[in-house]
């Protein structure tokens, strides 16, 4: 069985109340998934975790310094509260290991590609994984005959052109900093610009601090980057979360478009995270703007969408579960292993 519960802020130390509850009322555990960011190019599906593991994700935290020490930290308390349960992880990566060549390849000098393993990694591939699954299902069509765009959109945000049931294109890279606008980090930004800022004697660290954590929704509009936040601004009359907005929307509609002609044409776009799960609003400003693809909303099943449906003819609502695509992948590593 599923867990179904949820330990909101937890520090990663596993002493905290909250686990020690969670995992009481858990019962007998066979077996501990964890959601890992950065899988980097030796991890391309879900894993088993020992030392050797866990010191390679380790290595691999400042390409994900937003999430990879939660993850790590989740590591190593379960392993201190479930002593010799096998624990598995599953990757946001791994999903677009199947990314062809020119979809992966940054135009760099190619020994630097060879010597870093640099390339486009993606991220949001267990949340990707899923819609694909649950989309196919709503749409009562195969995985394999789909060119499907989803949307994973909340404090970050990313999409994936998904044909045939396998990433072939998608919005994040290297690090999850790339591609649309989030709540606190920047998406695509001008390297020269970046560069320019070095010589007006910006460090690295404050850049790095400044485009993770300053930037986005909540750095162009003053407010937290909530979404909720943001449309309450827009509705108030403040000139700066209308230009959030319409910055946000601007990069998600180029980007379904860069998604479509990534798989010659979209057959659906499904909506799933925070926003794209409860933001109506924000489902249809987006699709206003990409009917030329054959994407629109149907007003009221959009309005009224509350769970997983079909909100135009091409236009889905996925309820965001890592979690069960998680479970799925355990299953399976463990079952080869």
């Amino acid at each position: 069985m599923l867990a179904d519960r949820d330990v909101e802020r937890w520090d990663g130390d596993p002493g905290h109340a909250d686990i020690v509850d969670f995992l009481r009322a858990v019962g007998e555990v066979d077996a501990v998934g964890h959601r890992v960011v950065h899988g980097g190019s030796r991890f391309t599906s879900a894993t088993q975790l020992d030392d050797d593991v866990v010191a390679a994700l380790e290595k691999l935290t400042p390409l994900a310094p937003l999430h990879q020490p939660r993850a790590l930290a989740g590591i190593r308390a379960t392993a201190t509260l479930l002593p010799g349960v096998p624990a598995v992880a599953c990757f946001d990566t791994a999903f677009h290991a199947s990314l062809p060549p020119a979809a992966r390849t940054y135009a760099l000098p190619a020994e630097w590609n060879r010597r870093f393993g640099l390339r486009r990694f993606g991220f949001h591939g267990l949340s990707h994984a899923w819609v694909v699954r649950r989309a196919a299902e709503l749409l009562a069509r195969p995985p394999q005959d789909l060119r499907l765009v989803s949307a994973h959109l909340g404090a970050g945000a990313s999409l994936c052109a998904v044909a045939g049931g396998r990433s072939v294109a998608t919005t994040m890279g290297f690090t999850p900093l790339e591609g649309l606008v989030m709540a606190t980090r920047s998406g695509d930004v001008d390297p020269g610009l970046l560069l320019w800022l070095q010589q007006q004697g910006h460090t690295v660290d404050d850049l790095a601090d400044a485009l993770e954590r300053r930037s986005g929704l909540a750095g162009l509009s003053g407010t937290s980057g909530d979404m909720r936040d943001l449309l309450a601004g827009v509705d108030a009359g403040h000139p700066d979360a209308r230009l959030a907005y319409d910055v946000w929307l601007h990069r998600l509609r180029a980007g379904v478009a860069g998604m479509a002609a990534a798989m010659g044409g979209v057959d659906a776009l499904a909506f799933t995270g925070g926003i794209g799960e409860h933001a109506g609003r924000a489902r249809a400003d987006a699709c206003a703007g990409l009917a030329f693809l054959g994407l629109a909303v149907d007003e009221t099943a959009n309005a009224t969408a509350t769970a997983d449906g079909v909100v135009g003819g091409a236009v889905v609502v996925v309820t965001a579960r890592e979690d069960v695509q998680i479970a799925t992948e355990v299953r399976v590593a463990l079952s080869s292993s």
